[in-house]
């Protein structure tokens, strides 16, 4: 990926903290097959809140199609994200921490 193209490939990373009915419902799992399918890298974790935190690098197009497949994804209900965008890390590769 073009960390510095501008047209439509700059890589960006974003931090996602995820609310709703997000925990036990398999959302980790969907959103690690989104990732791949999404060519997006980063992580995805619970936290002890209840929400799910991730943080998704790649392109903005293929991050929010990453998110367009999980919300569609069956018991998984959410209400808010909040998005910050962060710094690229140059991640290779999407983890379930």
């Amino acid at each position: 990926m073009n960390s510095f193209g501008n047209d439509g490939t700059q890589t960006v990373r974003k931090h996602l903290v995820l609310h709703g009915d997000v925990q036990g419902v398999g959302l980790r799992y969907r959103a690690y097959y989104a990732a791949q399918r999404a060519r997006v890298t980063g992580y995805v974790r619970n936290l002890y809140d209840g929400t799910v935190e991730m943080e998704a690098e790649g392109r903005a197009a293929d991050i929010d199609e990453m998110l367009r497949m999980i919300r569609e994804g069956r018991f998984v209900d959410i209400t808010d994200i909040e998005v910050k965008p962060i710094p690229t890390e140059g991640s290779r590769s999407f983890e379930i921490r």
